[in-house]
This record gives C-alpha cells, sequence and structure tokens, in this order.
C-alpha cells in the first residue's frame, strides 16, 4: 500500500464474529507494520452495521475510508482517495468497484458479468456527482460522520441483509453534502462461485426490498405496484427476444419490488398486534 509521506494512516479493523484464524492473522500483521496503525477490535453483535459503527466510534482521521473484507485493493488506493478530495468538491466518495478472480484465480466473463452478483461500479473515466454510495471503497470526510452519525443496525448483512450504504448516502445527501464518483480508487471484489445465478440474485434483490421497506415510503400504488407491472412485461419481453442479461437484471427488479410490499404488509401486521396487546 502506497501512503503518501505527508499522510498518517490508521488501520482499524473490526472482527464481528469470525471463526476462520482472523485474530491471529491480524496479531502477526501488527507485528509487522511500521508505517501504519493497526487497531484490531471484536465486534460481537452480529451486523455489518454494528461493526462500521464500532470503527467509526474508534476512528480519528480527517477523511474515513470503508472498506469490506471480500475485495483486493490497488496499492494506491489511499493515495487515490484523498488526491480526488483535493480535486473534487464532494464530501463523500465512491471509487471503482472491479470484478475480481475466483478462489482458483480466473477472471470474470465479460459476457455474464451480472450473473456473478457482485456489486460493479465503473461510471467511466471523470469524476462525477452521484446518489449514493455502494458500501465497499466508499469514504467520506470526518465532519460527514460528524453530522450524520453512524450507521441503521436495523440494516446490512447480519441484520436486514442490504441497504445500510444506500439509507446512510440519503442522509448524507440530506445533510446537505454531495457525494461523487471517482475512477481512480479501485478495489477488485472476489467472485465467489456460491454467489452465481438467478437464485441468488432472486433471493438478494428481494433482501433488498425487505430492507428498502424500513426506512422508506414510496408509494405502493403510484409507485411500487406500477414498478412491479411494468418490469414483468418487461422481463416477458427480453426472454421472448433472447435478451438474457437484461431479464436477469429485471427479474431482480420485480423481486426487489416484492420484497417491498411483503415487508410493508409484515410492519402494518406487526404494528396492528402491538395496538391490540
Amino acid at each position: 500500500m502506497e501512503i503518501p509521506n505527508s499522510t498518517q494512516l490508521e488501520l482499524i479493523v473490526v472482527d464481528n464474529g469470525s471463526k476462520d484464524g482472523t485474530a491471529g492473522l491480524l496479531a502477526e500483521a501488527n507485528a509487522r507494520l511500521r508505517k501504519v496503525s493497526l487497531t484490531a477490535l471484536t465486534e460481537p453483535r452480529r451486523g455489518k452495521a454494528s461493526a462500521l459503527n464500532l470503527g467509526l466510534a474508534r476512528a480519528k482521521g480527517e477523511y474515513i475510508l470503508v472498506l469490506d473484507d471480500d475485495v483486493v485493493v490497488d496499492p494506491q488506493l489511499v493515495k487515490r482517495h484523498l488526491e480526488s478530495y483535493a480535486a473534487t468538491p464532494f464530501d463523500a466518495l465512491q471509487g471503482r468497484i472491479l470484478p475480481g478472480v475466483d478462489p482458483e484465480g480466473n477472471p470474470a466473463d465479460p459476457s455474464r458479468l451480472r450473473e456473478y452478483n457482485i456489486p460493479m461500479i465503473d461510471y467511466g473515466g471523470e469524476y462525477r456527482e452521484i446518489r449514493g454510495l455502494t458500501g465497499t471503497n466508499m469514504s467520506f470526510k470526518r465532519e460527514v460522520f460528524m453530522k450524520v452519525g453512524f450507521f441503521d443496525l436495523r440494516l446490512g448483512p447480519g441484520a436486514s441483509g442490504f441497504s445500510e450504504d444506500t439509507e446512510y448516502s440519503v442522509r448524507i445527501r440530506a445533510a446537505g453534502y454531495k457525494i461523487g464518483y471517482t475512477p481512480h480508487p479501485i478495489v477488485y471484489h472476489e467472485l465467489n462461485p456460491t454467489r452465481y445465478g438467478r437464485k441468488y440474485n432472486r433471493m438478494v434483490e428481494y433482501c433488498k426490498g425487505l430492507s428498502r421497506s424500513i426506512y422508506r415510503t414510496d408509494s405502493i400504488i403510484f409507485r411500487v405496484l406500477p414498478n412491479l407491472f411494468a418490469n414483468c412485461f418487461r422481463y416477458g419481453l427480453y426472454r421472448l427476444l433472447g435478451k438474457t442479461q437484461k431479464a436477469y437484471k429485471t427479474e431482480g427488479r420485480i423481486m426487489k419490488c416484492w420484497g417491498y410490499l411483503v415487508g410493508k404488509v409484515r410492519r402494518a401486521n406487526a404494528r396492528k398486534i402491538s395496538l391490540e396487546k
């Protein structure tokens, strides 16, 4: 990892109940590191948001960079994030997320990228304003965190499954800050065969819908149902025309709408039961 000479880097790793020897690896790494301050923390509460919040509470830097455990970082990642802040007016940044390799070292098939079911971010080679962050290779200024606060514990892996990053982005924008895309800091997301294919995609998008139902108030009559019906029509059309990748994406949108509806019904029933008591 390339670290600018004028930069003091603190590395905070949060172990969220792993059973794969992470603690031992961190102890070994800490003994080897010289230019980086490594802090290894343990968060017993299940969930990515809990782990992120513990790390945020301990972070002292002017800029905070969030990474997941299933990406490989480019050696210039930190340098490129800092350069991007110097070159843009943004208060939070999303870097590129590109496909990495599978456990055997095989790269992704460009014609089947959606089927790997990994987050991919590549909006081209120029800076641009965007609406949201995508969970990894994302950064924000300390002042953003001080204003927006911690991640929502109801969301993300280990809780609802997804959307802790999306909901956080909503609060960032609501606080008056700008989110930008930068093409220069890059991470490579691992390809995990257990995530391949339609079944996993349907499950993921359904869970995203459930998560969205927790913090959003989209109109069911005027937005969710029309989107559901429109995507059902598109899905059938794409299948007839043999447009496999578009059908794959549209099927996910159908499941997201369905998950949102199910989530809203569950919460309405829970409120009803609570009132009856």
